[in-house]
């Protein structure tokens, strides 16, 4: 039985050390997607906002 506990042991100690080592990806993937929507913002941006107010404007009026 201690075998069984010390095995159980080493495989949970190996589990969080498994799961910190993907924190970098997570943090590629959310800078990497945050400069993807700033480059589409700054990109169609303008027209994104002519869309919007011309949406407005056909509603309120």
């Amino acid at each position: 039985m201690d075998s069984v506990l010390r095995a159980w042991i080493v495989m949970q100690a190996r589990a969080s050390r498994d799961e910190r080592g993907d924190v970098p990806g997570w943090v590629m993937i959310v800078v990497m997607t945050a400069g993807l929507v700033a480059m589409l913002t700054m990109v169609a941006g303008p027209q994104l906002r002519t869309m919007l107010n011309s949406a407005l404007d056909s509603v309120s009026g």
